[in-house]
């Protein structure tokens, strides 16, 4: 029946396009047609091409006038409004569906009160739109009209959500979904799910938004729709997650795919302005500016003031980001300001904290109080970004007073909902990148420590952020079946990778297939809740006591310079060190030479390379360590770098060549690996494939140890290395190594079935207490978040594991075996970790190779 196209429509369009068609191929009466046309125009209109969906409701709207029915006249025009609007024309439209609900009677007048209110809403005029949705509810509830209903509560859902009314939202949002279920409606129960996201995200529940948009995702695919929305409320979620990256990614997507089918312009401005929003987070305030004032020009066509004053915010944040503050910034920052609070937008204390920064600058400390002071009062309650700009911004005011103690105060309460916020994350990727939320808050506690000459004071707000989610034991929900699958079809895959490279065969699809696997793979590790553990309080004498006689070297980035806190003999001490970009650069060209060296690389001869490398290792100790390396006697050292500058290979430094040293995320994560803990039991050595040396250290290993567990030859798969690894006192893994620096958690051993992830090992339990990874790179780690780290190392500290060596370069396989056969025969005698690496670099010495492949290596954690 005609009358079954509309309803269809939005349930599954591509049936109600094939039959609405082949109903017209009938030549029916003008009635028919006329709803024939108007279900074509809405499938058009949401997925596919706006003007050819404005062409077939005029069409519509001609038959309906034939039909001499108003009521259907008034429900194409209504229809017909909405496209217009959709498609930029948004006086057209407006007085289209002012004309509609002028026409219309009864029930439906009650339908087109609901799409001039979606309209409404879309414009940004909340007020306006909650009045015609309310009406619009009262008559469809009455008329029994459950689907109209259910469509109504969800356009007032997100009125309620732009007016922050959370809980309302969320009653409308549940009778809608239960509404759409009950009336069969696939692809509006489809966007309710999405919907639900969207709450969830607004209340600060990631892990529940995410999970929710994946779901979505997977019934729009089955239903063959595209929802820009999704698209739109992805982006929010990846921003909210500290992936920006990834989330101007998405909406440019998007918006190409939006272009190539000449869909809704209407969308077209909301996702570039979300990709301004995602190029400003990523640091790209030119890119963020371009894309802003593209979306304001839009929507300054379309009419949208609630959508243009908040590209008009992001516009002002970009040019703030780009360079220095003027006057003509702050009356533009002033004036967001108004019309954000005439719209009353949530963005509000964002733009009052933005202004308030702008006058701090330009020392116009009057109009800075009062912006400060307003977006201050976002801190007493909201989800979690609101609260710590509410935070930032009295920080930014106690410091304007001069007040330390509340300066003090406002940056811990600040990275305090980070932590609250952070304890709900169950992804160890996102728990490091919520940290980048509180930078800002850290650095302002940092700066006041050393502006006061107060080393303790700024060791303590180091580690208030450094390493957050290394800090804290690791959440994690029980083991996920459907994520392992994923990880062993990952593992199939790439084991079909390496055999078509090996016969020379196209790769093309395959690699296709390992990127759709392994981001299926990480979705469903990004949506792990976390167990809201609380981060314990940074103790500054109990690491003193518990160095004894060594020395711990915690390295603080402030403005760009190194400062090196020397924590020993009771007390904690400040010591210049260089700028942090030039020791980047110069680690760089040392970590090249030295890979350089271990495999043969260089037209110098080897002895002439090492001579190099030792000279690199003299300016870089000056960068690093300043002054503290002419003081640290003859006693062991833990060195905890910035997470940039975790590649070092700190062995190379003259004053470290030869001394007992271990490196730490923080000195939080080192203290808890250095309390003693009830040893595991048993060895267990793993022998990969494809070595160069065959893995020649792995037998002579074997030899010195009694009854260890070897898996080689077949046996060295995922679940049986981690089934042997659980509990155990040592695991040793001969393996080659990859650093992902584009996805670190998938940084991975390979072995027999494939790689073994950080995925992989998070599954560990019980993780062995010590360590040792002789493979390329295994200790390298991406920086993320503040200053967190991802890769393997980070994975095994985070679970508890004591000790880890391993190489922050690509290292040579056969030089490396002579070392380790050396390390484990100092581990048997009893030596320590860090303690039995350095013995077995001197056993080694004498050779360049040798020698390289020994600073290669670094010992981690506490042992």
């Amino acid at each position: 029946m005609a009358a079954d196209l509309l309803p269809l429509a939005l349930s599954r369009p591509n049936e109600a396009l094939e039959r609405a068609r082949r109903l017209l191929a009938d030549d029916p009466g003008p009635y028919a047609a006329s709803l024939a046309r108007q279900a074509i125009g809405i499938v058009l209109r949401e997925f596919g091409d706006i003007e050819q969906a404005v062409r077939e409701l005029r069409a519509a709207r001609r038959l309906a006038r034939k039909s001499r029915s108003a009521e259907r006249e008034a429900d194409v025009l209504a229809t017909l409004g909405v496209a217009l609007v959709f498609a930029g024309r948004t006086a057209s439209g407006r007085t289209a569906l002012n004309t509609a609900v002028g026409l219309s009677t009864g029930l439906t007048h009650g339908r087109i009160l609901l799409r001039r209110g979606g309209v409404l809403l879309v414009l940004g005029r909340h007020r306006a739109a909650l009045a015609d949705l309310n009406a619009a509810i009262s008559v469809l509830r009455v008329a029994g009209d459950l689907l109209w209903e259910a469509r109504a509560r969800t356009e007032r859902a997100f009125c309620h959500l732009a007016l922050g009314a959370l809980a309302r939202a969320a009653a409308d949002l549940g009778r809608a979904e239960e509404l759409f279920v009950q009336t069969g409606q696939e692809l509006e129960s489809a966007d309710a799910t999405a919907n639900h996201g969207v709450l969830a995200l607004r209340v600060g529940d990631l892990p529940a938004a995410l999970g929710h948009f994946d779901a979505a995702a997977r019934r729009y695919d089955r239903l063959g729709a595209v929802d820009a929305n999704l698209s739109l409320h992805r982006c929010a979620a990846l921003l909210t997650a500290g992936l920006p990256e990834e989330a101007l990614a998405e909406a440019d997507e998007a918006i190409e795919r939006l272009l190539g089918t000449r869909g809704q312009r209407s969308k077209q401005a909301e996702l570039m302005l979300t990709a301004a929003d995602c190029a400003l987070a990523a640091g790209r305030p030119a890119a963020a500016l371009e894309r802003a004032e593209g979306a304001a020009r839009l929507f300054d066509r379309q009419r949208r003031r609630w959508w243009r004053a908040h590209a008009r915010l992001v516009m002002v944040r970009a040019e703030f980001a780009a360079g220095s503050p003027t006057g003509a910034l702050l009356r533009a920052a002033g004036a967001c300001v108004r019309e954000l609070a005439a719209l009353s937008s949530p963005h509000l204390p964002l733009g009052h904290l933005l202004a308030g920064r702008i006058a701090l600058a330009l020392g116009r400390t009057g109009v800075a109080r009062e912006h400060l002071t307003a977006a201050a009062r976002a801190r007493r309650g909201g989800p979690a970004q609101a609260r710590t700009t509410g935070w930032l911004a009295h920080a930014l005011l106690a410091q304007l007073d001069g007040d330390a103690r509340a300066l003090l105060h406002a940056c811990g309460r600040g990275l305090a909902v980070i932590d609250e916020h952070r304890g709900t994350l169950g992804s160890s990727e996102l728990r490091a990148q919520a940290s980048a939320q509180g930078a800002e808050l850290a650095a302002l506690g940092q700066r006041h420590a050393l502006l006061a000459g107060r080393p303790r004071t700024l060791l303590t707000w180091s580690e208030r952020w450094r390493a957050g989610a290394l800090a804290v034991p690791p959440a994690r929900p029980p083991d996920d079946p459907d994520l392992q699958s994923d990880l062993a079809a990952i593992r199939a895959v790439a084991g079909r990778l390496a055999d078509a490279h090996a016969r020379g065969l196209p790769t093309a699809l395959l690699q296709a297939e390992q990127v759709r696997l392994e981001r299926a793979a990480r979705a469903r590790a990004l949506r792990a809740r976390g167990d809201r553990i609380a981060c314990p309080p940074f103790d500054t004498g109990r690491l003193l006591a518990a160095l004894d006689e060594n020395l711990l070297l915690e390295l603080v980035e402030v403005d760009g310079r190194l400062h090196v806190l020397l924590c020993g003999d009771g007390r904690v001490r400040r010591l210049p060190a260089g700028p942090v970009e030039q020791a980047a650069r110069q680690l760089h060209l040392a970590r090249f030479a030295l890979s350089r060296l271990a495999h043969g690389r260089s037209t110098l001869a080897p002895t002439a390379l090492l001579g190099q490398l030792e000279s690199a290792g003299t300016e870089l100790e000056q960068l690093l360590l300043g002054a503290a390396g002419r003081v640290l006697g003859d006693r062991d050292v833990v060195i905890v770098p910035p997470g940039r500058l975790h590649g070092v290979p700190w062995s190379l430094l003259p004053s470290l060549r030869g001394r007992v040293v271990s490196v730490a995320p923080s000195a939080t994560s080192w203290l808890r690996a250095h309390e003693p803990e009830a040893d595991g039991d048993g060895v267990v050595l793993v022998r990969g494939p494809g070595l160069a040396s065959k893995g020649a250290e792995v037998p002579k290993i074997a030899a010195g140890h009694a009854d260890p567990v070897v898996l080689e030859d077949g046996t060295a798969t995922v679940p049986r290395i981690l089934e042997a690894m659980e509990g155990r006192r040592l695991a040793h893994i001969a393996a080659h190594g990859t650093f992902r620096a584009d996805s670190p958690l998938f940084s991975a051993l390979r072995v027999d079935d494939g790689p073994l992830t950080v995925y992989d090992l998070e599954r560990l339990r019980r993780p062995p207490r010590q360590v040792v990874l002789s493979s390329c790179e295994s200790g390298r780690g991406a920086a993320a978040g503040a200053d967190e780290l991802l890769g393997l190392v980070a994975c095994l500290v985070e679970l508890g594991t004591a000790g880890v060596v391993a190489s922050v370069v690509p290292v040579n396989d056969a030089a490396a075996v002579p070392l380790m056969v050396s390390l484990h025969r100092e581990l048997r005698a009893g030596a320590p970790l860090p303690a039995a690496l350095t013995a077995a670099r001197r056993e080694c010495a004498g050779d360049p190779v040798a020698v390289a492949t020994g600073w290669s290596f670094q010992s981690f954690g506490a042992g």
